[in-house]
């Protein structure tokens, strides 16, 4: 028995294909064709919805940049609105800044005299006080002599006494005064006729009694 021969098949269904061999090429082409046309129908629902989703996202992206550009056009008429505003917010800090400026060498002088007066001795009154300070525009002259401390402002002190006063204790009750650098005392005269003494004090101040108001340093 040849390899190849066909089997015998006992009980199957009897099968007799009559048709020709080119009607069964013809069917296969067809059958392939056929898949082509699906295949190639696939291919243009797929390309068509590429190109409507692209079209889609390039509309919602156009959207959004007319949307944004809207927006920046609003602002930017919102922000003409306050050039007037900017204007006076600019003329205030350059007011701050003149303030902070004129007052940098500034000393409440009111305070600071009153001060002055509370360290007299008992039987001391105050006939003149002459001040000479510095100004935020001219560097204060310092001291030629040596060994002697930066100031801002000196003080020259005139006083009356019906006795001899007691210089040395008025010398140290002013170094408890705010920038006191150093104070030297001046003659003492007799007037005859009143019978009161003069005494002369120049004292020297630096800036630890600067106001400080517009540095956020002053008093509260």
């Amino acid at each position: 028995m040849k390899a190849n021969a066909e089997q015998l098949v006992v009980g199957g269904e009897p099968r007799v294909d009559l048709l020709p061999d080119e009607i069964r090429a013809l069917r296969r082409s067809s059958a392939t064709r056929r898949a082509l046309g699906l295949g190639v129908a696939a291919v243009l629902v797929l390309t068509i919805a590429g190109v409507g989703g692209s079209g889609l996202l390039a509309a919602s992206a156009s959207s959004r940049l007319r949307a944004a550009q809207n927006a920046t056009t609003e602002l930017l008429a919102q922000q003409g609105k306050y050039v007037e505003v900017r204007k006076v917010q600019d003329e205030i800090k350059t007011v701050e800044a003149a303030q902070k400026v004129g007052a940098s060498t500034e000393i409440d002088w009111r305070d600071y005299l009153v001060k002055v007066q509370q360290t007299l001795p008992a039987t001391v009154s105050l006939q003149t006080i002459t001040i000479d300070s510095a100004s935020p525009l001219v560097a204060y002259a310092q001291a030629t002599a040596p060994l002697q401390g930066a100031r801002v402002a000196t003080l020259t002190i005139s006083a009356h006494s019906p006795q001899l006063p007691q210089v040395p204790s008025w010398l140290d009750a002013l170094r408890s005064l705010p920038g006191f650098v150093d104070a030297v005392p001046g003659s003492v005269t007799l007037d005859e006729q009143s019978g009161e003494y003069t005494v002369n004090i120049t004292m020297h101040i630096d800036q630890d009694a600067y106001s400080k108001r517009f540095t956020g340093e002053g008093k509260k």
